[in-house]
């Protein structure tokens, strides 16, 4: 284990100083055993301040050569019915893994209901989806690839192509120890992969390792998105804190956030039945915003000024509007947030802090097909 460590940190070094401390995860095939002998242990790398709330399935430990088919099949188009797409055509690592679409184009040439999510950290995800129907990656994974205007293949159908090829089977034998390709491991793997994607690396983590100084913008920015209004005390914010506070900028939380009076999309109520969660969707996190346009659940706003907008003065009211989007404003008696121009400003000085160069243009997480597969 010492030697896995000692590598580890000898080939990210430069990431290492944007920690606040190294936190290192070993897959719990260490201790249980791999699915296939020959697998080696994935280090997962992520700095101490993110913690370690997360789990992975003791049936699906994280391994290098799991990583690896993983990737692979993230890249795969043979995966969608046409063999026209792959998961990467919704989900682009230039673009922290969105597609800049309002919404995405499946297989047979239909959009996709909601706007693609970012993948950055979805180890530390519980819930998925913006309705948050799915509570793992593997269980995700089945909805887009099976979905009918999404890629739109069964996962049988799936096995049977991978299987026909002589790339996947020695890959699959070496990652669970049987060349026989199923299901179940095409979905372990994609969730293998998918753990992997860690952004750790903007200014934002810079500044929290000690080792980037923000500029006076950008810190009144870092002050206004943690505080909460008191214009009785002369506090001014814009109460960001509530749903995306936190290094990781997310919160296992959903929200109906005053999009509409009367929503067209009922959000998690369509999954859960309930009418307390009628328009309430996923709190997604903000790391890698300016890359991540257009926003919200239908892509509505192209930039990041219309969202400040929203939140400032556009809220609408609604039966389950947020508690958070309540009677908060920066004026005594006032109905709205009111952040003047400067703030809106200031506050997207601070987001531009949360952009990971590296995380879009890490190599462990690109194209490893040739280009004729892009």
């Amino acid at each position: 284990m010492k030697n896995i460590l000692k590598t580890a940190l000898q080939s990210n070094p430069s990431w290492l100083k944007a920690s606040l401390g190294l936190a290192v995860f070993i897959s719990c095939g260490l201790i249980q055993g791999f699915q296939s002998k020959n697998a080696q242990p994935y280090v997962l790398l992520y700095p101490a301040n993110f913690g370690s709330r997360f789990v992975i399935p003791a049936d699906n430990p994280t391994t290098k050569e799991g990583v690896y088919l993983g990737r692979l099949l993230f890249y795969e188009k043979a995966l969608s019915a046409r063999n026209n797409i792959s998961c990467q055509s919704c989900h682009q690592q230039k673009l922290a893994f969105t597609d800049g679409k309002a919404f995405s184009t499946g297989s047979d040439g239909s959009l996709t209901a909601r706007s693609s999510m970012s993948l950055a950290n979805l180890l530390w995800v519980r819930n998925f989806f913006w309705d948050g129907r799915s509570p793992g990656l593997e269980e995700q994974a089945k909805f887009p690839l099976t979905n009918e205007h999404e890629m739109g293949q069964t996962l049988s159908e799936s096995a049977r192509k991978l299987s026909k090829t002589t790339l996947y089977p020695p890959l699959f034998a070496k990652a669970f120890g049987s060349s026989l390709i199923s299901e179940d491991k095409i979905l372990k793997a994609l969730s293998q992969f998918e753990r992997t994607l860690i952004s750790a690396g903007s200014d934002y983590d810079h500044y929290l390792a000690g080792s980037y100084t923000p500029t006076a913008q950008e810190l009144r920015g870092l002050q206004l998105f943690e505080n909460g209004p008191d214009p009785t005390r002369g506090i001014r914010g814009a109460n960001c804190g509530h749903c995306h506070g936190g290094v990781k900028t997310f919160k296992e939380l959903f929200h109906n956030n005053g999009l509409d009076s009367i929503a067209n999309d009922i959000g998690r109520a369509q999954f859960t039945g309930q009418a307390a969660d009628r328009a309430r969707f996923r709190v997604p996190t903000l790391r890698n915003i300016m890359l991540t346009a257009p926003y919200m659940h239908d892509g509505r706003f192209t930039t990041i000024e219309q969202v400040l907008d929203h939140y400032s003065e556009h809220i609408r009211q609604s039966p389950t509007l947020s508690a958070f989007l309540q009677k908060i404003s920066n004026e005594s008696g006032g109905k709205n947030l009111a952040l003047t121009w400067d703030e809106k400003a200031d506050l997207t000085a601070f987001l531009g802090m949360l952009t990971d160069s590296s995380f879009i243009t890490n190599p462990a997480f690109s194209n490893p097909h040739p280009v004729t597969n892009p």
